[in-house]
């Protein structure tokens, strides 16, 4: 099943949750497998939404589709963050932005017991060289692995950032 319908829709809820209360503004929610109509999934009225019709290529195509919508707002960072880390929540968001926000790159990643995670976040100045090397399951990793100036931020003392690959409710 499509990750942003996991249990009832509450890993999206729990992203965009920390998304909003995190300070991002405005929020992007790409969908994929579900389909392009947004009917699907309970989106709140003031998220936005758009379609990677190439999902099936791998995440870099998820990761394309928001970085290009972005470009049609005034916001100057994007943090990206996977539904699938529902333990993450606004004070990490909180913590990677700020940290962004102050880094002379714009870039930061959170990281969770040595392992890099999500959000991570990209000032405007990246997103069109990291969108042409997003390709397959590949989002931001090979632009950011080439990266030195980037920030990571430890955050084992808010979240696991563990990826989740299936809803507790989900037999395997």
């Amino acid at each position: 099943m499509p990750k942003v319908l996991a249990e009832d829709g509450a890993w999206l809820r729990a992203a965009v949750t920390a998304l909003r209360d995190g300070g991002c503004d405005p929020i992007i929610v790409v969908l994929g497998a579900t389909g392009p109509s947004p009917d699907i999934v309970d989106l709140p009225p003031d998220v936005r939404h758009v379609w990677a019709a190439d999902w099936a290529t791998g995440l870099g195509a998820s990761f394309r589709a928001g970085l290009i919508a972005a470009e049609d707002t005034a916001a100057g960072y994007a943090a990206i963050m996977p539904v699938d880390t529902p333990d993450v929540g606004a004070d990490v968001v909180a913590r990677v932005t700020a940290a962004a926000f102050a880094a002379p790159s714009g870039l930061a990643r959170a990281v969770f017991h040595d392992t890099p995670g999500h959000p991570v976040v990209l000032a405007h100045k990246h997103w069109t060289t990291a969108c042409k090397q997003a390709v397959g399951d590949s989002g931001a990793r090979t632009y950011l692995s080439g990266k030195n100036d980037m920030v990571c931020v430890t955050c084992d003392d808010l979240a696991t950032g563990n990826d989740r690959d299936y809803p507790a409710s989900a037999a395997r």
